[in-house]
Formats: C-alpha cells, structure tokens, sequence
C-alpha cells in the first residue's frame, strides 16, 4: 500500500525489500537499502559487562531479555511462564512497556529461587538492556528487530504476526541471527539448548551485528 507514484526515493529495510519493491515496478534506482531509522544510541557500542552493571544484573549467569513492545500486548504472561521453565538459573529482566495491567500480572507468576527477575515497564534504556543480554526473547516486529540486529543481540523468536513479522522471522533464521520457537512448549527447552552450547549465542550476536544498520537514519537524510 506504500508503491505510490510520483514518489522519488524508497527506503527499504533489507535488500530483499529493495528488490521486491522493484517487482511492483518502482525503478531500482530509486530505492535505497538503509535499514529502518532507529535512535542513535544503537549506533555506539557498549561493554556487556558495563550495561549489566548498569543495571544491577549478576555476572554469574546468563542474562534473558524479555521484550514486549511499547504497548505490553502479546503472550507476556505465557513466554513468561515458559522462560521461568529453564533450570539453568538465569537473570530474566522483563519489559512490559506502558501496561500497568500486564505488569500486575506478571510479578504474580512466581519466580524460582534458581533465578533472578525485574519486571520493568516503560524505558529508554532499551540499547543498554540488549546490550546485557546473551539472549532476547520477543516478538520479532521491525523496531524492535531494527534495534536488535544494531546491538548485535541474539533473538529467540516467539508468536510472530502473519505478514510482515513472519517475514523478519524468516530473514533472521536465514542469516542465523535468531532461533524460533513455534510452540510455547518447547520455548524452554530451545532457550535451555542455546544457553548450554557453546559458542552459539555468540555467533548469532556476530551474524546479527552485521546484519544491523544502526546509521539507518543518517543514511535516508
């Protein structure tokens, strides 16, 4: 519904885009490849270790970031539940965003003493929790992958929405940046298989790094 003539320039998130753009007779020279704008504090890099100290998340075990967007809507409770699931003992911060009713319903799911938990709601501190992360866990909408794949963050994929977010899904699986998780069931045991791997997490965070586009912005202006 975008392919709306005279426009002079397109920008798209990934070459694919670019080239499917063109298949709905846009001429390719006037599409451009940038990435989608994000803040710009994605585009500097910053010590795991300093963001987790930021933060007050222990060294001692693997940090799992729970995302779901600005809005809190989703299956928050349920990935929740699942994560909560893995033995392997984690630091799970959970970002409900701006929904004080999903909030309230999350600090009642109880908490294993194996792990540690912060609920947070709202923040702009975004950059500095995927930077502190061994793995994110969220829906793969294109902000929020837009973001991931700037910080280099690994992503665990759940309950992506027909369309456009089953195709970041797939973009993702085909670059080995993310893992999914087509049934909640089987979320801890994939989340569980990645953490004990080694040298896993850490090759989805470097195909992720280049896939990210963190100058998107400057790049369109």
């Amino acid at each position: 519904m975008w392919v709306k003539e005279p426009c002079e320039r397109y920008f798209t998130a990934t070459e694919e885009g670019r080239v499917n753009l063109a298949g709905w007779g846009v001429p390719m020279t006037n599409i451009f490849a940038t990435g989608i704008p994000i803040h710009p504090a994605f585009s500097s890099w910053k010590s795991p270790a300093d963001c987790r100290r930021a933060h007050g998340l222990a060294s001692d075990r693997p940090v799992v970031l729970q995302m779901s967007g600005g809005a809190g809507f989703g299956p928050v409770e349920a990935v929740h539940e699942r994560i909560l699931q893995t033995s392997v003992p984690l630091n799970l911060v959970c970002v409900v965003g701006r929904n004080p009713e999903t909030h309230a319903r999350v600090e009642l799911i109880p908490c294993p003493p194996r792990h540690r938990r912060s609920i947070i709601g709202f923040t702009e501190q975004i950059d500095e929790l995927m930077g502190a992360a061994d793995v994110m866990v969220s829906k793969p909408g294109d902000l929020t992958t837009a973001e991931a794949l700037a910080r280099g963050a690994a992503m665990m994929v759940v309950d992506p929405i027909p369309g456009q977010e089953s195709r970041n899904s797939d973009y993702l699986l085909e670059n080995g940046a993310a893992i999914k998780v087509n049934n909640l069931s089987s979320l801890p045991m994939k989340l569980e298989a990645a953490l004990r791997e080694p040298g896993r997490l850490e090759q989805m965070r470097g195909n992720a790094k280049r896939l990210g586009r963190p100058h998107a912005a400057l790049d369109v202006a």
